[in-house]
Formats: C-alpha cells, sequence, structure tokens
C-alpha cells in the first residue's frame, strides 16, 4: 500500500465512524468529509489540468448498500460512486441529526435554527449530487438504488419540507398573520406532493412506506392550510367562504389521521414515526374544531351567509420563509496528492484482482446506528 493509499483507507474508516458516534456535531462531520473527499478527489479530479480522466478513478471496486433495498449491495469500479454514496450518506447524517435535535424536550431558537440548517445542507448535497456527479457515473443508478435520481429527488424535496415545518412552528409560535400561515402550509403540502409524485415509478414494495409518510404529511399541511386561509376569510367578513374553509381542513385533517394508521400497519424500509399522537397533530385537531365553531356561531349571529357548494381556491404563494437548499461543493484536492504519489500506484494490480474475483452477490453488513430514542417523537423521519 502507497501513503496516499493508506491515508485515503484511513479517512474512510474515521468517517464510517462518525455516522454512528453520537457526539458527532456538524463541525467534526466537516473536518472528517473534508479530509476525506479531498483525498479522494485525487482519484477523480483530472492530473494535469486537462480534460483527460483519471487513471486511478478506475482501479478500485466499492461496494454500498441501499435505503430501500436492504442488505444487497451495489458494487461500482469508480471512485465516483463512491464519492457520490458516501456523500449521499453525509446527507442522511445531517438529517438524521436534525431530527435528533427536534426530538429533545424544550428545543431553543438556537437549536431550531441548527435543525433547519441541516435540513437545508442535506438538501443541498442531494441536489448538487444529482445535477453534477450522477451523470457522471459510468454505469447509470439501477431503479430504486438511493442513486436513482428519483429517490434522490424525494429525499432533497422531503428536506427542504421538513425545513419548511421548523418555519411554520416559529411563526405560530410568533403568532404572524394567518396569510403567511397558510401560505407556507399551502407550499409545505405541494413540496411532500412533489415528493410523493416522485416516487410513484418505484416497486411498491420499497416505497408505499415512504409514499404513505409523504401523503400523510401533504394531507396535514392542507388541513393547516384551510384552517388558517378559513380564518383570513372570516378576518375580511366572507363568513360562509370561511365555513366552507375550515370544513375542507376537517376532510384533510381526517384523512391524515386515517393516513397515519396506514403508515404505522404498513411494512418497509426504515423506522416509524407516530405522527398522530405528536402534539403538533392533536392541536391542529382541536383548532380546526373551535375555529369552525367560532365561524358558525358568528354566521348564526351576524353574517347569515350561503356556505358554497365550492371549496374557496388556495391560491397562495408564501412571500418569505421557504426553505432553500444551502448550495454544497466537495473540497478541493487534497495537497497530498502530487504527481510523485501518482507513480507510486499500480494500475494493472487493481484491474487484475478484480477480474481474478468470482462475481457474486454477497450481503454486506449494515452499520449498527446508535439505539436513539427521541425524547420526544418529532414525527420528522428521514430514511
Amino acid at each position: 500500500s502507497t501513503p496516499g493509499a493508506l491515508d485515503l483507507r484511513t479517512s474512510r474508516a474515521r468517517l464510517l465512524e462518525m455516522f454512528t458516534d453520537t457526539t458527532c456535531d456538524p463541525e467534526i462531520m466537516k473536518n472528517a468529509t473534508d479530509t476525506y473527499f479531498s483525498l479522494l478527489q485525487g482519484f477523480i479530479a483530472s492530473l494535469d489540468g486537462t480534460k483527460q480522466e483519471n487513471k486511478l478513478r478506475f482501479m478500485q471496486n466499492f461496494k454500498w448498500t441501499d435505503t430501500l433495498q436492504g442488505n444487497t449491495p451495489s458494487a461500482q469500479q469508480d471512485a465516483i460512486f463512491e464519492l457520490v454514496s458516501m456523500a449521499f450518506n453525509v446527507a442522511i447524517w445531517h438529517a438524521k441529526f436534525a431530527s435528533r435535535l427536534a426530538g429533545k424536550e424544550n428545543v431553543t431558537e438556537v437549536e431550531a435554527k441548527d435543525v433547519h440548517r441541516s435540513l437545508k445542507f442535506a438538501a443541498g448535497i442531494f441536489k448538487h449530487l444529482k445535477e453534477v456527479y450522477i451523470p457522471r457515473l459510468i454505469t447509470p443508478a439501477e431503479k430504486g438504488r438511493d442513486l436513482d435520481p428519483r429517490v434522490m429527488d424525494t429525499y432533497m424535496v422531503q428536506c427542504k419540507a421538513e425545513a419548511q415545518e421548523v418555519t411554520i412552528a416559529r411563526v405560530i409560535e410568533l403568532k404572524h398573520n394567518a396569510t403567511l400561515i397558510a401560505a407556507l402550509a399551502f407550499e409545505t403540502a405541494n413540496f411532500y406532493q412533489k415528493a410523493d409524485h416522485t416516487l410513484n415509478t418505484l416497486e411498491p414494495e420499497c416505497s408505499s412506506k415512504w409514499r404513505n409518510y409523504l401523503q400523510l404529511k401533504q394531507h396535514f399541511y392542507m388541513a393547516y392550510a384551510y384552517c388558517y386561509h378559513g380564518q383570513t376569510l372570516l378576518a375580511s367578513d366572507k363568513c360562509g367562504e370561511s365555513i366552507k374553509s375550515l370544513q375542507e381542513a376537517e376532510k384533510c385533517y381526517s384523512r391524515a389521521e386515517a393516513l397515519c394508521k396506514e403508515y404505522r400497519q404498513t411494512k418497509g424500509p426504515g423506522s416509524t414515526a407516530k405522527p398522530s399522537e405528536q402534539l403538533f397533530f392533536t392541536t391542529l385537531g382541536g383548532l380546526i374544531k373551535i375555529t369552525l365553531q367560532k365561524c358558525e356561531r358568528e354566521n348564526g349571529f351576524i353574517y347569515f351567509h350561503k356556505v358554497p357548494a365550492e371549496v374557496p381556491q388556495l391560491e397562495l404563494k408564501a412571500s418569505y420563509g421557504l426553505a432553500e437548499p444551502i448550495s454544497f461543493e466537495f473540497p478541493a484536492v487534497s495537497e497530498q496528492c502530487t504527481p510523485e504519489v501518482y507513480t507510486t500506484f499500480d494500475l494493472t494490480k487493481g484491474a487484475k484482482a478484480e477480474k481474478a474475483k468470482p462475481k457474486q452477490e454477497e450481503e454486506v453488513k449494515p452499520m449498527k446506528e446508535p439505539d436513539l430514542k427521541p425524547q420526544k417523537d418529532t414525527g420528522c423521519v428521514i430514511s
């Protein structure tokens, strides 16, 4: 083994350890990822600044399992496959870190900002991989694998939606106007719907549980949107329309409750959240009921409006508060990757060793994650 390869192996092992280390935070993770990725870039970036392919790129075979596919791995003899697979897991780590932080009792404003930032950072990684690196793979990802652009897209949109949930909680807490809350809830519901539709061409056995989760979140935020839109209509003396909007909120909420049951009973990859038992879920149910009763009472005393047959249109655009992915770039090639180091690699060795190995599908043991039970279930789950 050459010095470069040893450093690469050591920094890779350290990064993998960080995924399961409960004391790891975004800064420690950044140091570990920068060290590994800058060395790995030495196997990918052009050595002489030209467009010529780096000869080391195809020297080593890499194996990764996938979120939705059990323990049967994908394997490619390509350093870009390793780069993208590892970065995918870094994004998942950031999403899980956010979920863990959001699961604490009494989340502070600073912690809420960290949750928001981690989710947007994860979304930025997924976006960058999908747009820049996945198209560079020689062998395209198989359907339903983590590097399938549809899976990558769904994760990106879900991270954006979950970041917006943090914003919605904040604007409700600060008692912002109902119009802004309704608009943000509507945009968030649309994100969840978009994520769900992105998965509709995948096999149901690996995607139906995930889709149930996305659908229940979509209906939940539509209920939020109609509830707060109803308050706006009432404030504008449109009492009949406000009643209709609140009735629609009730329907969406009931559908979300039914989907919660379905989600818990559906078998599939990933852990199971219990959103319907959450305070934020039950609070909305109570709010819809109280607001509807108020509208009906005022209509009976003051307005005497006819309740329209058509549900009022939600033509809502949030003017601010929308979550955008934080742009992500891989670090530059490590200074250790010098022409002298490259001359120490035997390029024939890797190819021969791979050819000599019999091809067989073996299971790869998954990494044991720490069993971290949040102090309260946030209903926010990724992977």
